[in-house]
């Protein structure tokens, strides 16, 4: 996970000085705070609840009813698996149940150990490769449940090395 730094924290710090009671404000405070911590986290609720004067609870009816907004750090990877109709009629699903299985984590979620996010995209624009994932910035198409297996592994021995070398 990245170390926010103090600017960033500075710079949320001000938004919230700076937007305190105004109409309005909720949406562009909860904004601040997942661009400063990658996600909004549980304090900075109560922080923006205390100077805008709306409950916390109310505060989270907000973040779950926009997908834009995270409560969890997604993971050091984003694997994103397109579910658009070329890929859908060329093995999506089972392409998804692989990930998952393999990952051990459903459509939304983050590993235990902060290494992957897994998410559904409806087009990643790659329809002549279907079926598509992407990790990270990279494009994996044509996938068959035996290229995705050794992609996956492959992808956890990279993790495995990097792990160890940051270690030392």
């Amino acid at each position: 996970m990245d170390i926010i730094g103090k600017k960033e924290i500075d710079h949320f710090k001000r938004d919230l000085i700076d937007k305190k009671k105004q109409d309005g404000s909720l949406i562009p405070l909860l904004q601040s705070a997942q661009d400063t911590y990658g996600y909004i986290p549980e304090r900075a609720i109560y922080y923006i609840s205390e100077l805008v004067g709306i409950p916390a609870a109310e505060i989270y009816g907000v973040i779950t009813f926009y997908s834009q907004f995270r409560l969890k750090p997604l993971g050091k990877n984003i694997i994103r698996i397109c579910e658009g109709t070329a890929c859908h009629v060329n093995g999506a699903k089972s392409i998804l149940s692989i990930l998952q299985n393999e990952l051990g984590i459903s459509v939304g979620e983050t590993s235990d150990d902060g290494l992957y996010t897994l998410q559904s995209v409806a087009c990643l624009g790659c329809c002549s490769l279907a079926p598509v994932i992407m990790i990270n910035d990279e494009t994996h198409g044509n996938l068959t449940t035996a290229s995705l297996t050794k992609i996956i592994k492959k992808q956890k021995r990279i993790e495995k090395i990097k792990s160890s070398y940051d270690a030392n």
